[in-house]
């Protein structure tokens, strides 16, 4: 298979969807791999270090789109990349489609086959390729959290971990999943006094049993919720419905309740964002305030730390293209069940639930498409 590796061109994106060493891994399988000129740059990877792994050093987007039969991107495809998609083209990426409805149905006009790495799952339930992203994401939280709590960058001027005699600071972490967890384990090691709020019972026992004492895993509750942001100086939204929007936990009648100069993390924001006064920020203007709470709300927390985040994406999703390439989309998702749950736009149709129910969309179950004659692998 030729597979593509693009320049992410989404706004301060430095990340790239594959390293020299996964590039050696799919030529090592027989595959050949095209990398767009600089497309490394911005995690340190030079051209010539793809072009000694085995991949041919490519220009521009419209020849890897024209030549690759699988497209591997870390962020979405943005709006001057949708017209180069062909029908039956692979493109495997970051999607988080029920939060974009217009992406969505560009996507269904493509004729393409949409594997979303969020939404690839194990037996166990585990998020694989969406993992190694949280754990970025939950441990960027408490930093960009602490950074804004700074009076200069529009807080209230609380040192998270405090000093011998004075009080820690506060912080609310919703959802105790990948994100939550990173994020209590920043927020502890700082000294901070943290609350993780999650609805499973059994993570929340898991959770008391790991983290440190200045960690409250409770129960969550509207009432808990309404009660611990009046304190709270630093809100993290972790929670996360697979392949569907997040719930919106903190809604805007409840932010005069809260500090003035608290501030608001919300890590689901690529899944529409679990605040209802969140929107979509970048890393050049990533703040808002809202009724005196500052809003951080970037949709690409890791891309940030390139250096740290491509390697550790790369780790996940290499064996995942690896099969993906192999054995064609089609037999890998017969072979594979959590590939097929990747499986967000095929051919036009929406084969994942939670994408469709966002939009009133028509959900086409994927087994449809996997024996249709005439659909190519």
């Amino acid at each position: 298979m030729i597979v593509g590796v693009l320049k992410e061109i989404k706004k301060q994106e430095n990340r790239v969807a594959m390293t020299p060493a996964g590039v050696e891994v799919l030529a090592a399988n027989g595959h050949q791999v095209l990398a767009q000129a600089a497309a490394g740059a911005g995690s340190g990877v030079a051209d010539e270090a793809y072009a000694k792994a085995g991949a041919e050093i490519v220009q521009t987007p419209e020849e890897i789109h024209a030549r690759a039969e699988m497209i591997m991107h870390v962020k979405e495809p943005q709006v001057a990349e949708l017209p180069l998609i062909r029908p039956g083209q692979i493109i495997f990426t970051y999607l988080h489609l029920a939060a974009d409805e217009a992406l969505t149905r560009a996507l269904m006009k493509s004729q393409a086959v949409c594997i979303a790495y969020e939404t690839i799952q194990t037996a166990c339930g585990a998020l694989p390729l969406l993992t190694p992203m949280s754990e970025v994401a939950g441990r960027m939280s408490i930093q960009q959290g602490a950074k804004y709590l700074e009076m200069t960058h529009g807080g209230h001027g609380v040192l998270l971990g405090s000093v011998p005699g004075v009080d820690p600071g506060e912080v609310l972490i919703i959802g105790g999943g990948v994100v939550g967890a990173n994020a209590a384990k920043m927020a502890c090691g700082l000294g901070a006094k943290v609350y993780v709020l999650d609805t499973n019972l059994e993570r929340l026992r898991h959770l008391s049993e790991v983290m440190p004492a200045n960690c409250f895993p409770l129960m969550a509750t509207p009432a808990l919720i309404r009660k611990l942001i009046r304190e709270a100086d630093v809100v993290v939204g972790a929670v996360l419905v697979t392949g569907a929007k997040a719930p919106k936990l903190i809604t805007r009648d409840m932010l005069p309740t809260m500090k003035k100069g608290a501030v608001l993390v919300d890590v689901a924001i690529d899944q529409g964002g679990c605040f209802e006064t969140s929107r979509p920020t970048s890393h050049d203007a990533p703040t808002y305030v809202v009724d005196g709470v500052v809003h951080y709300c970037v949709t690409n927390m890791p891309g940030a730390l390139p250096r740290t985040s491509t390697l550790a994406l790369t780790n996940a999703t290499l064996p995942y293209a690896l099969a993906i390439a192999n054995l064609g989309w089609r037999e890998a998702m017969r072979q594979r069940p959590d590939i097929a749950l990747g499986a967000n736009v095929v051919h036009g149709r929406v084969t994942c639930r939670g994408v469709a129910e966002a939009f009133g969309l028509a959900f086409t179950p994927l087994e449809e498409l996997l024996d249709r004659p005439g659909v190519a692998a």
